[in-house]
């Protein structure tokens, strides 16, 4: 029998991702009740598929047939909505990345779910998807030490692939460009990017470089962007990271190079279903290996390791996800004063 699912945020993410995700594991989840802020789009969403909505998060919470607590709204918001669907005596929750924007509101959510032995499972798609688990048995098995990561993003806007995987209007209002010289907006702009973009990667970065020692370089890069360099457990890690007008198609792709080889993992663009990341090596003898793709990516991974943390109670490693968000909001504020000052 499936586990019923309330779906709380009803924005893009939601229409061209998480409800086509959850289609297709109808063995193991429905989608029985979808709630937001007062927008009146969860309305919408429920009609097409023809479930309960509501304004808010009281009714989904107080639903008998929601089982399982999805989580894509605001990051402001994350924290407190764990803490009120473990009170609610809720038996999973799944939320979306960052799970927190303190240490502290973080550290409430994880022991709220620890105490009462609800799993949780944090959307970071990147370190879910089966490429990951290729790319580290390689660097495992090759035997060569890491000596350098890097993180290169060139990211379209997400409307072209919302517009081509959902026919519900979800178009954002655009903004204009931020006035990168000012050190406030410079620094803001860093801070936000890492800690709700980057932290697609950082957790792929922390498996490797587990320890964040400094931060050694960050700029604000324009249109909306930024590239930073610090040093984990050792080894050089640099993000370079940009937000650009319509052109070519999104670049994301993590670097990891050994003494031995180079390896190259390269991930489709969000929210669209392409399979899982591409994993290339080149190694210092010449060789070129490019490992074979799954059809299963990143999204559909995460959700599969709820439904097995479900079937089979594994246990939840909260420790490592409370470790995530510390990483990355230490990375953010150094990196951000960072920037303030170069601007």
């Amino acid at each position: 029998m499936p586990h019923g699912v309330g779906v709380i945020g009803a924005g893009p993410g939601v229409a061209a991702l998480h409800l086509p995700t959850l289609a297709r594991l109808t063995e193991d989840f429905r989608v029985v009740h979808i709630s937001d802020a007062g927008s009146g789009r969860a309305d919408g969403l429920a009609a097409q598929l023809g479930i309960r909505a509501s304004t808010g998060i009281d009714d989904l919470l107080a639903d008998p047939d929601v089982e399982i607590v999805a989580i894509c709204t605001p990051p402001t918001e994350h924290a407190r909505q764990i803490v009120a669907s473990v009170a609610a005596g809720k038996r999973a929750i799944f939320c979306e990345k960052p799970l927190g924007t303190t240490i502290a509101e973080a550290e409430e959510a994880v022991e709220a779910c620890r105490r009462a032995g609800v799993p949780l499972i944090v959307g970071t798609n990147h370190f879910y998807d089966p490429a990951w688990g290729r790319a580290r048995h390689h660097l495992q098995s090759s035997g060569g030490p890491v000596i350098s990561i890097s993180v290169t993003l060139s990211l379209p806007p997400n409307t072209r692939y919302h517009d081509a995987v959902t026919e519900f209007e979800t178009r954002p209002v655009a903004r204009p460009a931020p006035d990168l010289s000012r050190p406030e907006v410079a620094a803001g702009v860093v801070r936000q990017l890492i800690a709700g973009l980057a932290i697609h990667d950082l957790p792929l970065v922390r498996d490797l470089a587990p320890r964040l020692e400094r931060v050694v370089f960050a700029r604000a890069v324009p249109p909306i962007g930024f590239a930073a360099g610090f040093v984990a457990s050792g080894i050089p890690v640099q993000f370079t990271t940009v937000m650009r007008g319509e052109g070519a198609d999104a670049l994301w792709r993590v670097t990891v190079t050994t003494t031995r080889d180079r390896l190259d993992v390269t991930f489709p663009p969000a929210f669209v279903h392409a399979g899982s990341a591409t994993v290339r090596v080149r190694a210092s003898n010449g060789r070129d290996t490019t490992y074979s793709r799954s059809v299963d990516d990143g999204y559909v991974a995460e959700w599969r390791a709820l439904a097995e943390v479900l079937a089979s109670g594994i246990p939840v490693e909260y420790d490592e996800l409370l470790d995530d968000v510390r990483y990355s909001l230490r990375l953010a504020k150094d990196a951000a004063a960072l920037a303030g000052e170069a601007a």
